[in-house]
């Protein structure tokens, strides 16, 4: 029998006093909606604790959609920390909902968010507190349809047997449609397996159990992903897109929270997608066509949203935020009406030139902290690679701009291990940070140079699904490291402060990447081995993956390290952002070239393939410069 949906936070209650941080269990925040009374209901959990969950902006999104549907409710819920859940096993408390405190279990819907490939093992861990089998072959008829969707589902296939649908793409119409169709199918007496056959004619849902694996044509050892003969699917699903993106929520926060969270304040994003083709950038692929908001629904959207729930500042956000076509207007909109409150704005995601400084500006005024540049690669031959369309120019302009309009803090953000990068190109990252430090010599008065700083931090690449970069190994931890070593000998001046990051997290997250649905074995038993959490380095231990890489049969290095053939059919292709194999094969053979492809918002189409294929276009609200 399906659990029954009842408040049972009284048997939670007990535990509070035992845990770390007990506000991440209780309910009843300012702005929750609660509405016990619907007739269908779905959870929405973020696969991390309360205070990284909560400023999620895309669950924030379909949890109000779904509110405000007549007959629909959703409720919030996140994965417990290793003290509240190992207290629940042992007092034998279910998770539970943050709204209603109701066992996960009784909810007709159950969705996990999808953020990265790091949080694969907290599936499984929220799955099995909340009692619902792990694999979805072992449900029956009474348990919930456990589906996910987010940012990180374009290669869905390690996690597929977890889940019985994988939602593509944007979720503000399909999520309230896909529920009110299950709402439908419920309430007919569709047997499950008949239901998820109908849920699969939801635009954007995949149902892995409707396809197989197959190996008989040129294809990595992880196989490619087909309908199962005889089941009426699509063999390629394609990602649901929000055509009308100005129609939508510009502020879809209501909650203001009782602790302290990641990212403490008012976020409106201001436009979606990106054009400028990053190579290395999946996102940049996978939330094309560019769409914005208008200038006066931004500013609105501020200044509404920051007089419904208080916050003293305000995050303008999207991939590119400066890019938007009205940026200084609305910057500069902003500044007049905020400018005497204290309220402040920030603009996360800055261009990489002498104008994105001077959005930065506009919004910093008195109160400059410290500014990040993104070049990505150290010299110019490798920035052409990888298509980051900034030149040496632009990053001279951008630096020397930053330190005379007052900034004394600047951080300077590379990746290591880039398809065709040499040792070169790792000594031009060193030479970049030394010369940065000397324009900030040459600019800020003698008396300023004290509070000069200037820091690098490099990360690993890691080959992502559905970018130009797909068919590309992962650079070996020991030549990592010998690079990593290589930069910090190079760097001339002791000022300059080198920081990298732990090249054992990104092979783990390489192989999330790259892999098939034979990797959710090794998910499997890395969970039953202890692991959760992954995304947080003081409980990831990858001498725990090894072991059930072993027991599995599996080498990550392997996985993660080998190329695959441009004539391979891949284990993610059957689902798509709408960007075409074509395209992604053209780029990365111009990458090979040094050769560069511009962005359409500013000149012509360059053939991605996703206007015609997803029957949509970029939507600018004025001319981009």
């Amino acid at each position: 029998m399906r659990a029954v949906y009842e408040n049972r936070f009284s048997e939670l209650e007990p535990l509070l006093a035992r845990v770390e941080k007990p506000t991440r269990y209780i309910d009843h925040e300012w702005g929750a909606l609660y509405k016990p009374e619907a007739e269908h209901r779905c959870v929405l959990i973020y696969p991390d604790v309360y205070e990284v969950g909560l400023p999620n902006q895309g669950i924030a999104i379909l949890y109000r959609n779904l509110n405000e549907t007549p007959g629909l409710s959703c409720e919030r819920g996140y994965i417990p920390w290793i003290d509240m859940a190992d207290a629940m096993r042992e007092a034998g408390v279910p998770l539970l909902s943050l709204e209603g405190a109701a066992p996960i279990a009784s909810f007709d819907v159950v969705g996990f968010h999808v953020p990265h490939e790091m949080a694969c093992t907290n599936y499984l861990e929220g799955l099995d507190l909340a009692g619902i089998p792990l694999h979805a072959s072992d449900r029956g008829e009474d348990d919930p349809i456990v589906i996910c969707g987010g940012p990180s589902v374009y290669n869905p296939e390690p996690i597929a047997p977890f889940f019985d649908v994988v939602l593509i793409g944007e979720g503000e119409e399909q999520l309230v449609e896909f529920c009110q169709r299950h709402r439908e199918l419920r309430d007919a007496g569709v047997p499950r397996a008949e239901m998820l056959r109908e849920l699969s004619k939801v635009g954007g849902a995949y149902v892995p159990s409707l396809y197989e694996v197959r190996h008989d044509e040129p294809c990595s050892k992880h196989g490619y992903t087909v309908p199962r003969d005889g089941e009426d699917v699509p063999p390629v699903v394609y990602k649901r897109v929000v055509k009308d993106f100005g129609a939508t929520n510009p502020v879809p926060q209501s909650i203001v929270p009782y602790a302290q969270i990641v990212q403490d304040r008012l976020c409106v994003e201001v436009l979606r997608g990106c054009a400028r083709g990053c190579r290395f950038c999946q996102a940049g692929m996978t939330y094309r066509p560019v769409r914005e908001r208008s200038a006066d629904q931004v500013v609105s959207a501020v200044t509404s949203g920051l007089a419904s729930m208080g916050y003293d500042e305000v995050s303008l956000n999207s991939l590119s935020s400066t890019d938007h076509s009205k940026c200084a207007e609305i910057l500069n909109r902003l500044n007049r009406r905020l400018g005497d409150t204290g309220i402040a704005i920030n603009v996360p995601s800055q261009r990489l030139d002498s104008f994105g400084v001077d959005m930065a500006a506009a919004v910093a005024g008195e109160k400059k902290g410290g500014l990040t540049f993104a070049p990505e690669a150290g010299s110019q031959r490798l920035r052409d690679v990888i298509n980051k369309n900034v030149t040496e120019e632009d990053l001279e302009r951008a630096i020397r701009a930053a330190f005379e309009q007052g900034w004394r803090r600047v951080k300077l953000y590379f990746m290591m291990g880039l398809p065709g990068e040499t040792d070169e190109d790792i000594v031009a990252i060193a030479n970049l940070a030394d010369h940065t430090l000397e324009v900030a010599r040459e600019v800020v008065p003698k008396e300023q140079r004290g509070g000069i700083s200037v820091s690098v931090s490099v990360s690993v690449f890691i080959p992502k699904a559905q970018t130009p970069f797909q068919w590309c190994g992962q650079t070996p931890k020991d030549e990592v490291k010998r690079r990593q070593q290589l930069l910090l000998h190079s760097v001339r001046n002791r000022a300059v402060r080198v920081h990298y990051h732990d090249a054992e997290t990104s092979l783990i997250e390489a192989v999330m990447s790259r892999g098939g649905r034979d990797i959710a074995p090794l998910i499997e038993a890395a969970w039953r081995r202890g692991q959760r959490f992954d995304a947080w380095t003081e409980q990831f231990s990858l001498d725990r993956w090894e072991e059930a890489a072993r027991e599995c049969g599996l080498d990550l290095r392997e996985i993660a390290q080998t190329p695959y053939e441009l004539d391979w059919r891949l284990p993610w292709e059957h689902v798509s952002p709408g960007v075409s194999r074509g395209f992604l094969l053209r780029e990365y053979r111009r990458s090979l070239e040094g050769v560069t492809t511009p962005d359409c918002t500013r000149t012509s189409c360059t053939g991605c393939g996703i206007c015609p294929t997803l029957h949509a276009e970029n939507v600018l609200v004025g001319e981009r410069s």
